[in-house]
């Protein structure tokens, strides 16, 4: 298994360098928007799904090649499951002095020893994407075992303990959550919670279920608007900063693909190459079989068929 994945460029952090802790699709949720697919295995029980050593060996070499803005703990489902995350987050911090960022659904944050594990990243950003029990359950099918006032409970926690950064994700699908009703109720919570940021997003890869639909931007900027100074818009174009060494190969593209979808403009942005050559190149995996191509908001995006 690779564990290491990257870089790509994500339009929150810059170009990002992903760690994958749980093998494909390990998740407590399984939201209708994922990019990755439909959970094939659900728990909300933390395991070692992967040996701590084997990460850091590989993040080593990798980082011979890349010099990423951030180290992302993210991946093909939830990493707050691997039950050594602190050990990782530690080792990381051991090798480089580039942030440490841990995406996460936010789901197991009532659990102490979960939040104490996590509390060495830099940054953690959890999802709240609604106050209501129906609404939650429409959008990430959660393990029959959880409840929103659960999940929103840790994530109130993690900010009395927690000292590092706390940007909370809110990812809107149209027709869901997008009402007054919902926008309100978030806002309330987004204040009892108090994190440094709010990030509001929606669907723009080709998602796990037909019924995610993106939210368009004038609803999104109203809704920034009502929320405040404290959030923010994070659609938009990745970073363009160079980050890998050398030309670009067929190895490093489906590296990129294995964990989302990408379009030829992401990988050529984070390889800092030219986009025809990177086209090209995409055109010949496509023909060999080891690419898929999907369309999805009138974009062509690249999935790894492996």
């Amino acid at each position: 298994m690779t564990y290491v994945f990257g870089p790509v460029p994500s339009r929150r952090l810059g170009l990002s360098l992903g760690i994958d802790l749980v093998p494909a699709k390990t998740c407590s949720y399984d939201c209708l928007y994922c990019q990755v697919g439909r959970t094939t295995s659900s728990t909300l029980e933390p395991g070692e799904f992967c040996r701590v050593s084997d990460v850091i060996a590989e993040l080593g070499h990798k980082l011979e090649r890349v010099t990423p803005d951030v180290i992302t703990l993210s991946g093909s489902g939830e990493p707050t499951l691997h039950a050594r995350i602190d050990q990782i987050i530690d080792l990381i911090k051991e090798m480089t002095d580039r942030r440490i960022a841990l995406l996460t659904n936010g789901s197991l944050l009532w659990r102490e020893d979960v939040r104490e594990r996590v509390s060495g990243a830099h940054v953690i950003m959890p999802t709240l994407s609604s106050v209501f029990e129906e609404t939650f359950q429409t959008i990430h099918r959660p393990h029959p075992d959880l409840r929103l006032q659960t999940v929103i409970g840790g994530i109130k926690e993690l900010r009395k303990s927690y000292r590092g950064q706390l940007y909370l994700e809110v990812i809107f699908l149209a027709g869901i959550n997008d009402s007054e009703k919902e926008v309100a109720g978030l806002r309330q919570a987004i204040r009892e919670i108090s994190p440094d940021r709010v990030q509001l997003n929606t669907v723009v890869r080709p998602p796990a279920d037909e019924k995610a639909l993106s939210l368009d931007r004038k609803r999104l900027e109203d809704i920034k608007s009502f929320f405040g100074e404290v959030a923010e818009i994070i659609v938009g174009s990745p970073s363009t900063q160079k980050a890998v060494r050398g030309a670009p190969s067929a190895d490093l593209i489906l590296d990129m693909a294995k964990r989302r979808p990408v379009r030829v403009q992401d990988v050529a942005s984070a390889l800092n190459e030219p986009v025809q050559e990177v086209e090209d190149l995409m055109k010949g995996l496509l023909i060999k079989g080891a690419l898929s191509k999907h369309e999805h908001g009138g974009d062509i995006y690249y999935m790894c068929r492996s």
